[in-house]
């Protein structure tokens, strides 16, 4: 594992300054963790967990979709269009947007799993916002009582997670933000540069690309018509 690898060649000096460390929902990564750091709390981070809850909608709408209409989503298909909506916070919606919302539930959620796999992801963004750890509790119980298969195996999975779930209430300043917007920072530049084949020239260009290495000399100034006025 490259995680424990890293952190078995930094000192101990170094790991008994960490206190917490957030991850995503990778066992992977708390195996690293607790062998190399026991001491830090670990924090699942809210970016991964919100992505669980509206990837499971997701797969919620599509398999009613299917079973509705026989295909995947098409233009004009009730459930299709309401998609990028299910996918927003309720108190975000426009009075247009909460109509588009009940009426394409009313004419493709026959069955009301699309709105109980709604009604599940919103109560798991919301314990985000009130930043209240009885919310996000209850949230784990309704998801895997819930009778709906992707949710219920939601739940299942925050259940598995539930201390580095619920620690994000105790320590609300842990995120892996910065360093996923790193990374998507060197994915674009790999993809700018269509790859390269040296690690080096690689290593260097994102150094320079995001702010280790200042490139601010100054530019040679262009010979004119007349050198002897440059001179």
């Amino acid at each position: 594992m490259v995680l424990a690898a890293w952190l078995h060649e930094r000192d101990d000096e170094w790991k008994a300054q960490i206190a917490t460390a957030s991850l995503d929902p990778f066992r992977g990564y708390a195996t690293a963790l607790n062998q190399q750091l026991p001491h830090a709390v670990r924090v699942l981070d809210p970016f991964h967990v919100t992505k669980l809850g509206l990837t499971a909608l997701d797969q919620v709408r599509r398999r009613v979709q299917h079973d509705v209409h026989g295909h995947r989503g098409h233009r004009g298909d009730p459930l299709y269009g309401i998609r990028r909506i299910l996918r927003r916070r309720a108190d975000r919606l426009s009075e247009r947007a909460w109509g588009r919302l009940r009426a394409g539930l009313v004419a493709g959620d026959r069955c009301g799993q699309v709105t109980a796999a709604w009604t599940i992801a919103q109560d798991l963004m919301r314990c985000y916002q009130l930043r209240d750890a009885s919310a996000a509790a209850a949230v784990i119980t309704a998801a895997r009582d819930c009778p709906v298969p992707e949710i219920a195996r939601l739940g299942r999975t925050l259940h598995t997670w539930r201390a580095e779930f619920l620690a994000h209430f105790a320590h609300t300043d842990v995120s892996n933000g910065p360093t996923e917007a790193l990374n998507l920072k060197i994915k674009n530049t790999k993809r700018t540069a269509r790859g390269f084949r040296n690690f080096g020239n690689y290593r260097l260009r994102l150094l320079l690309n995001h702010g280790r290495i200042q490139n601010n000399h100054q530019t040679s100034r262009i010979r004119t018509r007349r050198p002897s006025l440059v001179a």
